[in-house]
């Protein structure tokens, strides 16, 4: 139907007579001369009728937006002046001789460059909004990273190998979405997490490398960078360690980011250990590109006579540390209480903070509720350990760890974006020596902080028994402007080190053996050394297009509500369906107000 594309409309087709198909994106009627912008997968061209032909022009003047035309004509040099650099057509245009409707379109529900426009309207409609061109350039570039990782790990001596999507429920870490079978009346399949499991099986079968670009699925609350379902990169080897997993994939990436984006990633990327990430962070997913870090206070503020402080600086589980916010000062009270606000989200029970007016005269040249409560050595300490200068602010967190980090951490990230000191381009490093464990006080009991067939630190082992939330995992994460992209570890695959993790995660041998005894069965018939990584690739394409969800770079996504507003689903099935599966539905109850 057509010779060329829009996207091969240039100088070196001038004067030649040829055919396109596409969309009309735009009409304008100017005195008896129509020009119309075609568009298709490729670009855009402008098309030019003129009244010569009586028939054709009358085609054109009934041409509207979205129609789809196939137009014959010869390609001439635009006038001087009215070139258009922004399209690779710019330099010529096309004299419509002949002109052919395709199919005509009704007036859309909201015009494609219109930015105000919902994302529920548009993900209703989304094969209109999927015209967008900032959307097809997204896919584009998904096609393109997707390309350039299977070609790197094919030449890598990898082999793609699919696993079922139809499986069984094993504990991963959040809610599996269940399938019913109607073969076997009152049991469920699940949908994978991840191929975990099947892909430490494939190393036991021998295959050594192997990869897959993979759909997983989660029930569980989204937000802007998870989806129910989501795409992975998946590897896992044999007979490599974590240095050269990392090794290989650090160079994949690099190689990926240089043929997609055309970005050097730095040779080799920095390392932090994860406690080490926490300390300064705040967060086991840095973004590198904030200047601003916590400082641990906790020592100089033991003997304070303000338990807000002592308390936590006394408490082995506790934290207080600071967070300098150069310039901060200028601050108004109503953004510190904005602030205030925000931390206790994460759980934190104030902001205590200090304005530097004047550095140099200690005390007096602070201002602070607080100031009452500390000593003047303590107050100089802090200065001195945060590097505070005349005009800066210092934020304070104290209370358990893990909200001090987690709140602070959030603070430090929200600082940087309203402040503007966020610095542009990419900020990669690999974050190490995670917890094998960490202890939930509530239930009393010990989680997976990554998955439970991740493998101790090799010296750590012997804790085990003694001091489980001491022992350091064999975990690696890569992360990016503050992104998880990847994460993986160094596997057991040793049946009885295996058992043993169980065993502190609350997993008893019955259970093990009802949702792993094919894993550990495995395990008896010479388990190779194994370590993987997997990538969120929907992440990847986020960062790298610069869109601010996830679901700009899909195509057809769920909202933030798990639910699809083209097709309606979830939507109900009829009873001969539920009959078929042995279900019976039990609509919620909904709680009446007194």
């Amino acid at each position: 139907m057509r010779s060329h594309t829009a996207g091969q409309v240039d100088l070196a087709v001038l004067d030649q007579e040829i055919s396109l198909v596409g969309w009309v994106n735009r009409r304008r009627d100017h005195g008896g001369v129509i020009f119309v912008d075609l568009r298709d997968r490729d670009g855009m061209v402008q098309v030019v009728f003129d009244p010569d032909d009586p028939a054709v022009f009358a085609t054109a003047e009934s041409l509207r937006s979205e129609f789809v035309i196939q137009v014959r004509g010869r390609v001439r040099r635009r006038p001087a002046g009215t070139e258009n650099p922004n399209i690779a057509s710019g330099a010529v245009e096309v004299l419509g001789l002949g002109l052919a409707i395709i199919n005509r379109s009704e007036p859309l529900p909201f015009q494609l460059d219109d930015e105000r426009v919902s994302e529920e309207h548009r993900l209703r409609y989304r094969y209109l909004d999927l015209r967008r061109p900032e959307m097809l350039a997204r896919l584009r570039l998904r096609h393109q990273v997707t390309r350039t990782l299977r070609r790197y790990l094919d030449e890598a001596g990898f082999i793609d190998v699919e696993t079922p999507v139809l499986t069984r429920a094993t504990p991963e870490g959040a809610r599996d979405y269940l399938v019913p079978s109607r073969t076997h009346p009152g049991e469920f399949f699940a949908l994978p997490q991840s191929p975990q499991l099947f892909k430490q099986l494939l190393m036991v079968a021998g295959f050594e490398r192997y990869y897959q670009i993979v759909k997983c699925f989660r029930d569980e609350d989204l937000r802007a960078d998870r989806q129910p379902e989501f795409t992975q990169l998946d590897i896992e080897t044999s007979f490599m360690d974590e240095e050269g997993v990392m090794a290989l994939v650090e160079d994949m990436m690099r190689h990926a980011f240089a043929e997609a984006v055309e970005v050097a990633l730095p040779n080799p990327l920095p390392r932090l250990t994860w406690a080490e990430a926490m300390r300064r962070f705040g967060s086991d997913k840095p973004d590198l590109r904030i200047p601003l870090e916590l400082v641990d206070v906790a020592d100089l503020l033991q003997s304070v006579d303000f338990k807000v402080f002592s308390g936590p600086a006394n408490d082995p589980r506790g934290r207080v540390a600071a967070l300098r916010v150069p310039k901060g000062n200028d601050l108004p009270r109503s953004a510190i209480d904005d602030y205030t606000k925000y931390v206790s989200i994460f759980g934190a029970k104030g902001l205590a903070y200090i304005k530097v007016n004047d550095a140099a005269a200690g005390r007096e040249g602070l201002q602070s509720p607080i100031l009452k409560f500390l000593t003047d050595e303590a107050i100089a300490g802090i200065l001195s350990r945060t590097g505070a200068q005349t005009g800066d602010l210092v934020f304070f967190g104290a209370d358990k760890a893990k909200i001090v980090n987690e709140s602070l951490g959030a603070l430090r990230v929200k600082l940087g974006h309203d402040l503007g000191l966020v610095e542009s381009g990419f900020r990669a490093l690999w974050v190490t020596e995670f917890p094998m464990f960490e202890y939930d006080e509530k239930e009393g009991r010990y989680y997976a902080l990554h998955h439970p067939f991740t493998a101790p630190n090799q010296a750590d082992v012997p804790m085990l028994a003694t001091n489980p939330e001491a022992v350091r995992s064999r975990a690696y994460d890569f992360v990016l402007n503050g992104f998880e992209l990847g994460g993986g570890s160094v596997r057991i695959h040793d049946q009885a080190l295996q058992k043993q993790v169980f065993g502190l995660l609350g997993i008893s041998e019955a259970q093990a053996e009802e949702k792993f005894g094919f894993l550990l069965d495995a395990l008896k018939f010479g388990a190779p050394p194994m370590a993987g990584l997997a990538f969120g690739v929907d992440r990847i394409i986020m960062l790298m297009s610069g869109a601010s969800s996830i679901r700009e770079v899909i195509a057809f996504p769920k909202t933030q509500s798990a639910a699809c507003p083209l097709t309606e689903a979830p939507g109900e099935v009829d009873e001969a369906q539920l009959k078929e599966l042995s279900i019976r539905v039990r609509k919620p109850v909904v709680e009446k107000p007194e």
